[in-house]
C-alpha cells in the first residue's frame, strides 16, 4: 500500500515495487493520475489495485486497508508517504488554517494508516514492514516551516513507537529522512519562493535534488526481507545534508 501514489515519490514507489514483485495498493486523491499509474505498471506486467482516498480521512484508509485484504487476503507492507507543506515563513506569521493543514496530512495521515494497516499485519500471521516519510526537517529546524519542522518530527515519534510496540510481533515500522527532493510538491515551494533552490542544493554534499526514484528504491529496500532486522530507524537519503 502506497499512500501519495498519484505523483513525485510515491508514482515512483509504485513503478519500482512493482517491478521488485510486490501487487501495489495505489492510494492518493486523484483517481485519474492512479488509473493512469496502474495502467503503465500493469502493461509493464506488473499488478496494481487503485484506491482513491485521502489520508486525513480516517474512512478512507480503513477502506483503503479492507480493499486491499478483500482482493489480495493480505497486506505485507505499506509506505506512507502523502504529504503536504508550505513555503517558510515566521511562526507567528503563520495562518493556524495552514499549519492545521500541514499536520493532518503529514502526521494525522500516518496515524490513520498505521491504525487500520497494523491489524491487517498482525492478522496475517506473516512479518510485515511499514515505512513513513520524513524529511530532513525532521531531524533539523532548517529550510522549511515551522509547521512542516513540527509535522515532520512527529512522524519519526510515531515510527519510533510504533516500531517499539509491533516488533515482537513480526510488523517493522522504519522512516526515511528525505532531503530535496525534484517533486511535484518541491516545484510548487519553489515556484512560491525561488530563492529556495539555491538553498536546498546547496545542502546536499552532492550539490544536488534527488529524483523521486532514489528515495523509492531506499523505501522498497526497508519494507524488503533485505532489510529484516532494521526497524524503529529514520534512515537518511538526504544527499549527505545531515552528515555536513
Amino acid at each position: 500500500m502506497i499512500t501519495g501514489a498519484s505523483s513525485g515519490i510515491g508514482a515512483a514507489a509504485g513503478r519500482v515495487f512493482a517491478a521488485e514483485g510486490a501487487t501495489v495498493v495505489l492510494v492518493a486523491r486523484r483517481a485519474e493520475k492512479l488509473h493512469e499509474l496502474a495502467a503503465e505498471i500493469t502493461a509493464a506486467g506488473g499488478r496494481a489495485m487503485v484506491t482513491a482516498g485521502d489520508v486525513t480521512r480516517e474512512t478512507d484508509m480503513a477502506q483503503a486497508v479492507a480493499g486491499a485484504v478483500s482482493r489480495f487476503g493480505r497486506l505485507d507492507g505499506a509506505f506512507n508517504n502523502a504529504g503536504h507543506t508550505a513555503a517558510g515563513g515566521l511562526l507567528h506569521e503563520t495562518d493556524p488554517m495552514v499549519f492545521e493543514q500541514v499536520m493532518d496530512v503529514n502526521v494525522r495521515g500516518v496515524w490513520n494508516c498505521m491504525r487500520h494497516q497494523i491489524p491487517a499485519m498482525l492478522g496475517s500471521g506473516r512479518p510485515a514492514a511499514i515505512v513513513n516519510t520524513s524529511s530532513v526537517a525532521g531531524v533539523l529546524a532548517a529550510g522549511a516551516s515551522s509547521a512542516y519542522v513540527a509535522a515532520k518530527h512527529a512522524v519519526l515519534g510515531l515510527t519510533r513507537a510504533a516500531a517499539a510496540e509491533y516488533g515482537v510481533r513480526g510488523v517493522r515500522v522504519n522512516a526515511l529522512v528525505v532531503g530535496s527532493t525534484r517533486t511535484e510538491m518541491m516545484d510548487q515551494v519553489l515556484k512560491d519562493v525561488p530563492a529556495l533552490e539555491e538553498a536546498f542544493v546547496g545542502r546536499s554534499v552532492q550539490k544536488r535534488m534527488a529524483a523521486p526514484e532514489e528515495i523509492a528504491h531506499s523505501a522498497a529496500w526497508l519494507c524488503s526481507d533485505r532489510a529484516s532486522f532494521v526497524t524503529g530507524t529514520a534512515m537518511p537519503v538526504d544527499g549527505g545534508w545531515t552528515a555536513a
